[in-house]
C-alpha cells in the first residue's frame, strides 16, 4: 500500500512539474521572461511547495507509519513510554502533519491566486469582470488567513498540544483528524473554489462560439469542479478512516493538490500547444486558436458588446479559417512609429473576406520581442 502511494504520489509529482514547467516555456514564447505577470513567478512558489507538500506526505507512511497522537485509548496514552520509539514517532508524526497541513492550504490558495491572475489578463477592457476578480483577490486573501489560523491555532495554547499524547488532547489536538481544520478548510476551499467558477462561466456561456469550443472552454475553466469534489472525498476518507486517518490525511492531500495543479496550468499551456500543432502543421479545430494568453479580451460577451469594434480574442473566433501572422519589431528602427520590418508577408487571401486584427501589446514592441497578429478570416 505504502509502495503504492510512493509511485503515485511521485508520478504525479513529477507530471505537476512537467506542466508547471512547460507553461513557463509557454509564457516565455509569448511574451518574454520581461513580460512576465505576478502569477508567472508564483506559480513557480507553487511548485516548490508541491514538492515539499508530496514530501511530507510521503514521510508521514514511510518514516513514521501513518502515526500521529490520535486512534489512542486512554490507557494506551498512559502506559505509553515517552522514552519509546513509539512515542516519538507519534510525537514527530503529529508535528509533520501540522506541517503537512500548511503546504496544502498555503499550495490551494496560491493556485487560487494564479487562476485569479489569468483571470486578471482575460478581463482586460470588461469592468464589471474587474470588480469581480479584485473581490475574489480579498476573498482568498480573507479565506487563507482565517484557515491558516485555524489550522495553526485552533489547538489554543500551549502550542505543543498539537502533538501531546497523554492526557488525550481532544480532537481539536490531533492534527491528522481535526475536525475543525478538516471543515474548516474544505468549506472555505469549496466557497472560494465556486467563486472562482463564477467569474468566467457566465462569459463562457454567452460567448458566440462554435459549439465544440464552447464546450472545451466551459471544461477547461471549470476544472475547479474537479478540485472541489476532491475536496469533499479527502474530508470524508479522513473522518471514516479511523486508525488510518493520518496516513489518509496526507494521501488525499496530495492527490487533491495534484488535480489543483493539472486545472491551474492547462488554460495556459493549451494556447501554445495550439500555436506549435499550427506551426508543424496540425490544425486543433475543436479547441480553437487559443492565442496568446496576454492578449485581448477573451472572455468578451458578445451579446452587449455588438455595437462596439469588434477585435479578435479566443471567445469571438468564428468558425472559419484561422491564421497567425507573425512580425517583428526591432528595437533601434523606427521608434517613432514603431512600424513592422515587412508589413506584406504572412497571409493570401483567394476570396472576399473580412480580416480582424488584434496588434501586440505596448510591451512587446517596446521591448523588441515577436509580436503575433492574430486574425480570423470569414468568407
Amino acid at each position: 500500500m505504502a509502495n503504492a502511494f510512493t509511485t503515485e504520489a511521485f508520478t504525479e509529482l513529477g507530471v505537476g512539474l512537467f506542466l508547471v514547467a512547460l507553461r513557463t516555456y509557454a509564457r516565455w514564447d509569448s511574451v518574454g521572461f520581461r513580460n512576465f505577470m505576478f502569477d508567472d513567478y508564483l506559480i513557480l512558489l507553487a511548485a516548490v511547495v508541491y514538492s515539499l507538500e508530496t514530501a511530507a506526505a510521503y514521510s508521514v507512511g514511510y518514516r513514521f507509519h501513518g502515526l500521529a497522537n490520535n486512534s489512542m485509548t486512554d490507557e494506551q496514552r498512559l502506559m505509553l513510554s515517552p522514552s519509546s520509539m513509539e512515542y516519538h514517532m507519534r510525537t514527530d508524526g503529529s508535528k509533520l502533519q501540522l506541517i503537512g497541513w500548511s503546504l496544502y492550504t498555503l499550495l490551494l490558495w496560491t493556485l487560487k491566486l494564479c487562476m485569479l491572475g489569468l483571470y486578471t489578463r482575460l478581463a482586460t477592457g470588461l469592468h464589471h469582470m474587474k470588480l469581480r476578480i479584485r473581490i475574489g483577490y480579498v476573498l482568498i486573501g480573507a479565506t487563507y488567513l482565517a484557515t491558516i489560523t485555524a489550522i495553526l491555532a485552533g489547538c489554543g495554547e500551549p502550542f505543543r498540544k498539537n502533538w501531546q499524547i497523554h492526557p488525550n488532547p481532544g480532537n481539536h489536538c490531533q492534527p491528522a483528524i481535526s475536525k475543525m481544520d478538516i471543515y474548516f478548510t474544505v468549506v472555505l476551499n469549496v466557497t472560494t473554489d465556486m467563486y472562482l467558477l463564477s467569474i468566467p462561466l457566465p462569459m463562457l456561456w454567452k460567448a458566440q462560439i462554435a459549439p465544440r469550443k464552447k464546450a472545451w472552454l466551459i471544461l477547461m475553466f471549470s476544472g475547479g469542479i474537479f478540485v472541489m469534489i476532491a475536496a469533499v472525498l479527502r474530508c470524508v476518507l479522513i473522518l471514516t478512516a479511523g486508525a488510518n486517518g493520518a496516513q489518509q490525511s496526507g494521501s488525499w492531500a496530495v492527490r487533491e493538490t495534484f488535480v489543483a495543479v493539472v486545472i491551474n496550468n492547462v488554460p495556459m499551456i493549451q494556447p501554445f500547444i495550439t500555436r506549435t500543432a499550427k506551426r508543424v502543421g496540425m490544425n486543433f479545430s475543436t479547441i480553437g486558436s487559443g492565442g496568446d494568453s496576454s492578449g485581448g479580451t477573451p472572455l468578451e460577451d458578445r451579446s452587449k458588446a455588438s455595437r462596439k469594434p469588434r477585435t479578435a480574442n479566443p471567445l469571438s473566433v468564428s468558425s472559419s479559417a484561422e491564421c497567425i501572422i507573425e512580425e517583428r519589431w526591432r528595437k533601434d528602427q523606427n521608434r517613432s512609429g514603431d512600424r513592422p520590418i515587412d508589413s506584406k508577408q504572412g497571409i493570401s487571401v483567394a476570396s472576399d473576406t473580412m480580416v480582424r486584427f488584434e496588434s501586440p501589446s505596448t510591451e512587446e514592441r517596446n521591448d523588441g520581442y515577436t509580436g503575433r497578429y492574430h486574425c480570423t478570416v470569414t468568407t
